[in-house]
C-alpha cells in the first residue's frame, strides 16, 4: 500500500477532506521519524514496536574481486509486530 492508498483509506473511513488526511499521515509519520532519531522506541498498542539496532562494524568481501572489505556499523530501524496483530494475520 502507498502512501496515497493510505491517505484515500484514511479519507474514506473518517469523512476526512483527502488534503486533510494526507497533513495527517504526514505529521503522524514525522513524529515517528523524529522519535526514532532521538533515540526512542515507537509502540503502537496492538499493532507493534519499532525501533533502533545498532549493527556493528564487521568484515565482508567484493562479489566481484572477492576482496575483503569493511562494513561499518549503523543503525537500523526494526518492526516488531504485537501478539495480536499476529493473531490476526494467521487466522
Amino acid at each position: 500500500m502507498t502512501k496515497i492508498e493510505l491517505t484515500n483509506a484514511i479519507s474514506d473511513a473518517t469523512g476526512m477532506l483527502k488534503h486533510d488526511a494526507i497533513a495527517a499521515l504526514e505529521t503522524l509519520l514525522q513524529i515517528i521519524k523524529e522519535t526514532l532519531e532521538d533515540g526512542e522506541d515507537v509502540k503502537v498498542a496492538g499493532f507493534g514496536k519499532w525501533e533502533i539496532k545498532q549493527k556493528n562494524e564487521r568484515q565482508g568481501r567484493n562479489p566481484q574481486t572477492g576482496e575483503p572489505i569493511s562494513i561499518s556499523g549503523r543503525q537500523i530501524v526494526t518492526f516488531k509486530p504485537s501478539a495480536l496483530l499476529k493473531d490476526q494475520l494467521n487466522n
